[in-house]
């Protein structure tokens, strides 16, 4: 069995190394054709005289296309601004639908065995690894051996490499997507089979890669909490979730000529649900874009309250939610980095509430402005005060340079503990208003402290299960973890009648004193 292990690391470690090679492979050249089918009518001439220079040149590296493209787009629009010519200012951006057409070579004449060297021998690489571990193990069950001991689990040197690699990926992907177009190229063919006729993009890439991850390492999450029942149909509920809801339906409306929906996805968490070109593009796409948009307005307003008030938070945020689905099957290995102290726990409390209110002032912002027509409210400018900034600072900074990229140095919930403004909505409802809390039998409790280890929401579960206190906190997730390590069965997640979430007896010492909380 360590063998297959071996060879499956081998192969996997393949199928990444030419994912990152295909970064260097190919060549570039633009042609005439391609400049015509990819620019706009009313910039072409305007665009055309600034780089017929680069028609016919072979590049042979995406940072030389770019570069030149880009100076000569940035010229242009320099000149128009300088003779005040405003309408001759070009405000598209054409540099990455330019170089992904103007790729040539050996990714895009030889997509389908790319694909399959990265991702077909990826997947049996990563299986190999994994599927033994049933028979290595042993009995099934959390034995917390050496959970520090690994330089991928302890902020050692491969922890590092691979957030550092994750930043840089999501760098890339948010702000330099012209250079990541060998990539793009690359899932060109699923694209082409859900859609037909259409070209990927890279936010395509990152959902199938998103995919990708939370549906391969689901697989190693049902083998490493396979004793526990309810761990096994909850992994099973965020790769369905994540794969149909996420991935395959909305590209199936796009497919039937609808809006492109997640249906699962909901306002604070989708920040853009209230932007103008969205609701726009929902109403304008008869009953069912309507329909589309009552939903999203019902589930955060009813849904939210409804679900949360029976079921906890845990319905959404451990059993549908892609970003926890992603932590909870590729962050798993990081969870135990999440830090449990007293400090963090204020810093959370703090900075996840103020992005909650930043996002709900952002979106009065843009509803005012879709409504009234006007960009300013109390002297700020919508757009560039509020909408732009959390986009930028929230949407893709916190969410997923920060929330991603440091799971192998925060654990695997930053972004969920720290900056979800649905999560901290979530969290007040059942942090007030909600039958769900995780109790516990103090009296059994041999302090081992597993429970606190394994709390992705860094949540000193040992401390409570000591005293026999209900754990009710906001940012708890139920995630069922903590039950799921304890060897002595203290923990048990319930939702039942409110009474006696709070002010229960509280076990003092070994001697079972008992004082009220």
């Amino acid at each position: 069995m360590k063998f297959i292990r071996s060879i499956g690391l081998v192969l996997f470690l393949l199928s990444f190394g030419t994912f990152l090679s295909l970064f260097f492979l190919s060549n570039y050249r633009l042609t005439d054709s391609i400049f015509s089918a990819n620019v706009k009518t009313e910039h072409r001439e305007l665009l055309r005289s600034r780089v017929e220079f680069m028609f016919d040149k072979t590049y042979t590296s995406n940072f030389s296309f770019v570069a030149d493209f880009e100076k000569a787009f940035d010229q242009l629009n320099a000149e128009s601004r300088d003779a005040e010519k405003w309408g001759d200012i070009i405000y598209d951006n054409y540099t990455s639908s330019l170089t992904k057409a103007s790729t040539i070579g050996v990714v895009r004449n030889n997509t389908g065995l790319m694909l399959f060297l990265v991702f077909g021998l990826g997947t049996i690489g990563a299986l190999m690894f994994i599927l033994p571990q049933v028979q290595l193990a042993g009995p099934a069950g959390i034995k917390n051996n050496g959970i520090f001991h690994s330089a991928l689990n302890n902020r050692g040197w491969i922890g590092v490499l691979i957030g550092t690699l994750l930043i840089g990926f999501y760098i890339l992907l948010y702000f330099f997507d012209q250079y990541i177009t060998n990539w793009v190229i690359l899932v060109e063919p699923i694209k082409q089979f859900l859609v037909p006729g259409a070209s990927s993009s890279h936010w395509f890439l990152y959902g199938f890669l998103y995919t990708f991850a939370v549906v391969v390492m689901g697989v190693r999450k049902i083998i490493k909490y396979r004793h526990s029942k309810y761990q096994v149909i909850r992994t099973i509920s965020v790769m369905f979730f994540q794969t149909a809801f996420a991935f395959l339906i909305p590209e199936i409306l796009v497919r039937l000529n609808q809006p492109y929906f997640d249906f699962k996805n909901m306002w604070p968490l989708d920040y853009d649900f209230f932007d103008a070109w969205h609701i726009k593009m929902l109403s304008s796409s008869g009953g069912l874009g309507v329909f589309m948009f009552v939903w999203g307005i019902t589930l955060f307003l009813i849904g939210v309250p409804l679900f949360t008030f029976f079921f906890g938070k845990r319905w959404y945020c451990s059993w549908v939610c892609g970003c926890g689905g992603l932590a909870e099957t590729a962050g798993d290995p990081f969870r135990q980095l999440s830090d449990k102290s007293l400090k963090a726990w204020k810093i959370e409390r703090y900075l996840i509430h103020a992005v909650l209110v930043f996002s709900i002032v952002m979106t009065i912002g843009v509803l005012y402005s879709f409504i009234t027509g006007s960009n300013s409210l109390l002297g700020l400018d919508t757009y560039n005060h509020l909408r732009k900034p959390y986009g930028f600072l929230i949407g893709s900074m916190f969410s997923g340079v920060i929330g991603t990229g440091f799971y192998p140095f925060m654990g695997n919930r930053v972004w969920c503990r720290f900056g979800c403004p649905l999560a901290a909505y979530l969290g007040l409802v059942q942090r007030f208003k909600s039958r769900f809390r995780i109790t516990t039998n103090g009296g059994q409790c041999i302090s081992c402290g597993n429970c606190s280890t394994y709390c992705e929401m860094g949540i000193d579960v040992r401390w409570y299960a000591q005293r026999g206190q209900n754990i009710v906190r906001s940012s708890c997730v139920g995630c069922g973890v903590c039950s799921s390590v304890c060897p002595r069965g203290v923990l048990n997640l319930e939702t039942r009648e409110e009474d006696g979430r709070f002010g229960n007896p509280i076990l003092i010492g070994n001697n079972s004193v008992k004082v009220e909380a």
